[in-house]
C-alpha cells in the first residue's frame, strides 16, 4: 500500500502561492493568461480551453484543464492519438505544445486538488481501463494524484509504449521524497524556459 505523503499538498498549494504573488512572476502570469488565449481565439474565433474526463487518484473522474491545440472539434469522430504532424494541431497549438504551456490552465487541477504538480501523467478513463487489463500493476498509478508533470515527462519520455513508461511512475511512486519532488519541478521549468521537450514529435492524446 503506497501512503501519500502529507507534504505534497502544502508543497503545491505554497507554489502556486508564491508563484502568483513574488514580483515579477505576476506579470509573467498575467501576460500568459492574456496574450495565449487571445493568440487562440483569433487563429480560428473557436473556444480557448479544452476539457477532457480524466482518471486521477483512487479513481477518481474530473475534468482536466488545457489551453485548445487542435482545431475546433477534432474529436468528433472519436479520441485518437495526435502524433507528428498532426493537422488537427493549430499554428498556435504547435508553439503551445513545444513550450508545454498548453499544461498551463492544469493549475486549477492543481487548487482543487485533483492533481498535484508532480505524479503520474493523468490517463483517459477508458485508456486506462484497457491498459490495466493487459499491463499488470497499471492500476497502481492511481495511488497518488498525478501530475502537471514527472519523471517521465523531464526524461523525455512521451512517446515511450505504456508498459515502459509505468516504469518511470513506478520509480516515482515508490520513492517518492520532497527533495525529488523539488528536483523534477526545477528541470520541468528548465524545460519549458528552453524549448526542451520535442513535443511536436510526441504521440500523445490531446
Amino acid at each position: 500500500m503506497v501512503i501519500y505523503p502529507k507534504y505534497k499538498r502544502p508543497l503545491d498549494l505554497s507554489i502556486l502561492l508564491f508563484a502568483h504573488i513574488t514580483p515579477p512572476f505576476p506579470l509573467i502570469w498575467a501576460l500568459i493568461w492574456i496574450v495565449v488565449p487571445l493568440c487562440i481565439w483569433l487563429e480560428d474565433r473557436g473556444p480557448v480551453f479544452y476539457t477532457q474526463t480524466r482518471i486521477g487518484k483512487n479513481k477518481k473522474l474530473f475534468k482536466i484543464y488545457k489551453f485548445r491545440t487542435m482545431i475546433v472539434d477534432a474529436e468528433d469522430a472519436g479520441p485518437v492519438w495526435a502524433g507528428k504532424s498532426d493537422p488537427r494541431i493549430t499554428k498556435v497549438g504547435k508553439i503551445l505544445r513545444f513550450t508545454a504551456l498548453d499544461e498551463l490552465p492544469q493549475i486549477i487541477n492543481i487548487l482543487k486538488g485533483d492533481m498535484s504538480f508532480v505524479g503520474p501523467r493523468a490517463e483517459r478513463p477508458e485508456l486506462h481501463h484497457q491498459f490495466s487489463k493487459t499491463i499488470p500493476d497499471f492500476d497502481k498509478r492511481l495511488s497518488i494524484n498525478p501530475g502537471l508533470t514527472g519523471v517521465a515527462q523531464i526524461s523525455g519520455a512521451y512517446d515511450l509504449e505504456p508498459e515502459n513508461k509505468l516504469k518511470y511512475d513506478l520509480d516515482y511512486i515508490n520513492n517518492i521524497t520532497l527533495w525529488r519532488d523539488v528536483i523534477i519541478i526545477i528541470k520541468s521549468i528548465v524545460n519549458t524556459l528552453t524549448a526542451k521537450w520535442d513535443r511536436p514529435n510526441k504521440e500523445r492524446n490531446n
